[in-house]
């Protein structure tokens, strides 16, 4: 929190204002702490935690099946499951050319051949491309046209027996539903904070940490999603949505 407290200033300003403080604001130093949250999340839960909620997923990697990671950062999710799942292929979407380069490094060091990386635009992603599963962790949230990406990736994905496993904040769309909510008043800070406004920095939707199971539900219905099943995540503050067509 003390990190995020010195964009306070240029935050308050912009609610008078309007806008946003945009992402490379937040660079090196709260990118490079995320990330390593994460990184140790994917070290102890992906394979074993995140994946199996799926019902049949691991057994489907096991045997070989395409898959996609939108918003991929470095790439640690992509290169652990690439190592876990030799048959399966693997690609990683991200925007930033620094995190690709670094997400390549890392699997090069790893010595795989079924996982490659692409600098890309996640509302847009590659004509034709349909892969078997696509996931998403952390990463619809705060992107600025979080609607777009959503149907990107229901069009990329492969209407028989496609799944997309998307990892956002366990929280109510509503104010009132996060009472008692633990995680609540983080949540709202890292949104206020950092969330929303670096999506209102594009001119984005600014949808914050706690859009919640009530938005994202609808809007992957929107993005025609026909089957949402949620999931309690491993650890208090996620949930896992597994979608399919």
């Amino acid at each position: 929190m003390p990190m995020l407290a010195r964009h306070l200033s240029k935050i308050a300003d912009c609610f008078r204002r309007g806008g946003g403080v945009p992402y490379s604001d937040f660079r090196p130093d709260f990118t490079e702490a995320m990330d390593a949250s994460w990184r140790l999340l994917y070290d102890g839960l992906l394979i074993k935690g995140f994946l199996p909620v799926a019902k049949g997923l691991p057994e489907r990697l096991t045997a070989g099946i395409s898959v996609a990671d939108i918003g991929c950062g470095t790439g640690h999710a992509i290169n652990l499951m690439a190592r876990e799942y030799p048959r399966s292929t693997f690609v990683g979407y991200d925007l930033s050319e620094e995190a690709i380069d670094r997400a390549r490094a890392e699997g090069h060091a790893m010595g795989l051949s079924n996982a490659r990386f692409e600098a890309q635009d996640v509302t847009r992603l590659p004509a034709g491309a349909r892969f078997d599963l696509l996931t998403s962790f952390d990463a619809i949230h705060d992107q600025r046209d979080p609607a777009t990406v959503l149907r990107a990736a229901a069009n990329a994905l492969a209407m028989d027996g496609g799944i997309y496993l998307m990892i956002e904040p366990r929280a109510s769309s509503n104010l009132e539903g996060n009472i008692g909510n633990p995680f609540a008043p983080y949540m709202y800070g890292v949104s206020v904070l950092h969330c929303m406004t670096v999506s209102l920095a594009e001119g984005g939707a600014g949808l914050g940490t706690a859009w919640g199971e009530q938005t994202a539900r609808r809007m992957l219905t929107e993005a025609r999603f026909r089957s949402i099943e949620v999931f309690d995540a491993p650890g208090p503050q996620n949930s896992i949505y597994v979608c399919r067509l």
